[in-house]
Formats: structure tokens, C-alpha cells, sequence
């Protein structure tokens, strides 16, 4: 019905395929990974049910575009969480954010911004790795229905 079969010979580079064919294409390309934290934070100077201490499952989204390597890779999704885990979310998981990030009100719109800027920081640093990587976008979802987001064109020229 659907065609399934079991391959009858796996693929060998340098046999099947030679390494100068893995590199299909030199666009710039978009890979996007998406992470959830959990966080308590409070608003100040604002009226409202966020001013009293609360929490989030939060949800970030990365889009980081660059060119691919000779192998067709542009960065390894393990290293987008390498960098997330180390140098991100060690702020964010399960902690107070009035009292981890900079001092800030801890709105989704500054959240964002700071995340943003923390893996292009990382990114830059990691220049030597990835072909262009930059970030294009982080998307900061507080609720399932409600995000800010943070854009290169907008980081960069404003």
C-alpha cells in the first residue's frame, strides 16, 4: 500500500557518493530549533495581574541562517542546544528572571531582545565554525497564543 521497503545497499561516501557532491547548494539557508523553559518573574509599574509574582512555561524559537560547509551542514542542531544550554538558559530554567538577567522590567518584549542578543554574542564568537551564521529571529512565546520577537533587521539598523 505504501511502498515501504528495506533498502538493499546503504550509501557509502567516497563509493556511492563523493564528498564533493555532499555540498549541494551555496545559498544562505535558515535552520530554526525550539526550547522550553520554565521562569517566575513579576512586572513593575504596571496595573495589572502581572505585577504579582508569577510563572511561564516559556517557549523560544531561533531561526539562524548562514551557508552550508562542504558537507552540506550550515551548524549542527547539537550545537544551536550546546549554545542554549550553556550560555542561555543557565538564566532562565527554572529561576527568577527579575533576579538573573539584567536589571530590566522582565516584559516578554526585553526577554527576547536579551535572548537574541546572547546567541548572536555566541554565534559571533564561534565565527570560525559556521559560514555567515547570524541570527534571523527569536521568537519568545509566554503563553501558547502570545509571543514577542526580535529581528535581525531590527537589532542591527534601528
Amino acid at each position: 500500500m505504501y511502498g515501504f521497503r528495506i533498502v538493499d545497499k546503504l550509501q557509502k561516501i567516497d563509493v556511492d557518493i563523493k564528498r564533493d557532491q555532499l555540498k549541494y547548494h551555496s545559498k544562505r539557508v535558515l535552520v530554526s530549533k525550539e526550547f522550553t523553559f520554565d521562569s517566575a518573574h513579576h512586572l513593575h509599574d504596571y496595573e495589572g495581574k502581572c505585577k504579582n509574582l508569577h510563572g511561564h512555561t516559556y517557549k523560544v524559537v531561533f531561526g539562524i541562517s548562514g551557508f552550508v560547509d562542504n558537507r552540506g551542514l550550515m551548524i549542527d542542531f547539537g550545537d544551536i542546544k550546546e549554545i542554549w544550554k550553556n550560555e542561555i538558559e543557565i538564566f532562565l530554567d527554572h529561576r527568577y528572571l527579575n533576579e538573573t538577567l539584567p536589571p530590566m522590567n522582565t516584559t516578554a518584549e526585553n526577554i527576547v531582545v536579551w535572548i537574541y542578543e546572547k546567541m548572536a554574542e555566541s554565534l559571533k564568537k564561534r565565527a570560525n565554525l559556521y559560514d555567515g551564521a547570524r541570527v534571523e529571529f527569536v521568537r519568545l512565546y509566554e503563553t501558547p497564543t502570545s509571543y514577542a520577537e526580535a529581528r535581525r533587521e531590527w537589532m542591527e539598523d534601528e
